[in-house]
């Protein structure tokens, strides 16, 4: 039988062993790899560091043939990574869901890598099956990159295709491998709330996103909600104490307010990735909403239905206000209802981190944490005239 979706779906499970093969062999993930943790000795000795990272990953791998055993390496490693990266993590909303049925998660997007992985890490410690996860092929810069996401439940988004007739079939082949996935196989999808980070930390759903999940609608049977409600659209927000990649955004930020323009470098997204899973996080609270019904007539309505969720259940934290006071004083307004935790960061660990950012990029910088605040005021009407 042919696999209509073979192109952009996660690798199966009779698949994994063929992958991992390769993927031990590639010599540039094994460089990559050296480079990273043995960057000393890749430059005393390449093939020696090469070869202790193919023997480190053999052992690692010995006995994964399957993608839940591969996920289980992967927790080990997420693990270790909120240990020395995290101050805590917390979850709500989520004893709410079905752990029977496959819901589709649209999560606000900070980090490229974190957002479902911390998603993912907090479904799976609940007892929940583990999502599948959209990636856009902008990030798959090299097979080896391709085939590590492939194997970790990721699907692949083309966001490389330029015509119009071109964008509009990758957007029907993908609309109808999410309703495939969530309605033929019970698997749970992630996508993020729009193609690209809320940089600025305004959080908002693209109508685009919307309207390509409403392509696979069979319109002779289904109205447009009775559609969105059978894909069980569970908004998702995530919320950090800290941003590790809050500099690089501020500078971003900063070119575009001052030129108009940013020029990004070849692997800014690779670095931006790397820093978001090493970084400091502080406190990470993952709140899951509850799914949309079918009430809805446009995907304008949906989006708004799911900002209103995702910005009602974030989490602030004291950092949030911190650049709230920094921006707009003190004495300014607050929202009336408070939803935060307590946390790790003092004002003045705050200030410093701000404050050692050039100070052109300063107020950007502030803006990502405050906006959060904003959003809230002005979906509670707080914020003054």
């Amino acid at each position: 039988m042919t696999d209509p979706f073979a192109d952009i779906r996660p690798y199966r499970d009779d698949e994994v062993d063929a992958v991992l093969s390769r993927l031990v062999a590639d010599r540039e993930l094994l460089d990559a790899l050296a480079k990273l943790r043995l960057g000393w000795l890749m430059r005393l000795s390449a093939p020696l560091a090469r070869s202790l990272v193919r023997a480190v990953l053999r052992r690692e791998l010995r006995g994964v043939h399957d993608v839940h055993a591969l996920q289980m390496v992967i927790k080990t490693y997420m693990d270790g990574m909120i240990e020395r990266s995290c101050a805590g993590l917390s979850v709500s909303g989520l004893d709410q869901l079905d752990k029977g049925r496959a819901y589709l998660f649209i999560s606000n997007h900070r980090d490229i890598a974190m957002d479902p992985a911390f998603t993912n890490y907090a479904l799976h410690a609940a007892g929940h099956q583990t999502v599948r996860i959209a990636i856009g092929d902008n990030l798959l810069t090299k097979p080896w990159v391709s085939d590590l996401m492939r194997l970790n439940k990721s699907f692949i988004v083309r966001r490389s295709v330029t015509s119009g007739r071109e964008l509009l079939a990758a957007s029907r082949h993908l609309s109808a491998y999410i309703r495939h996935s969530l309605l033929e196989e019970n698997a749970p999808v992630w996508i993020a709330q729009r193609e690209g980070r809320a940089k600025s930390g305004v959080d908002r759903t693209e109508p685009a996103v919307v309207k390509m999940l409403a392509m696979s609608r069979d319109k002779e049977t289904q109205s447009f909600g009775e559609h969105i409600a059978s894909l069980g659209i569970v908004p998702v927000s995530i919320s950090y104490e800290l941003d590790p990649c809050d500099g690089l955004k501020a500078n971003e930020l900063h070119a575009r307010s001052s030129t108009g323009r940013y020029e990004k470098g070849e692997q800014e997204d690779v670095a931006s990735i790397g820093l978001g899973i090493s970084g400091e996080k502080g406190r990470v609270h993952i709140s899951f909403g509850t799914p949309l019904g079918d009430e809805f007539e446009n995907a304008d309505q949906v989006a708004e239905a799911i900002d209103r969720q995702v910005i009602r259940d974030y989490c602030l934290h004291p950092t949030n206000l911190y650049a709230y006071d920094r921006l707009y004083g003190e004495h300014a307004p607050r929202p009336r209802q408070l939803y935060m935790e307590d946390g790790e960061i003092s004002r003045n660990q705050f200030d410093a981190r701000i404050d050692a950012m050039p100070q052109a990029h300063r107020p950007h910088a502030l803006a990502i944490y405050a906006n959060a605040v904003l959003s809230k005021m002005d979906l509670l009407s707080d914020r003054p005239c």
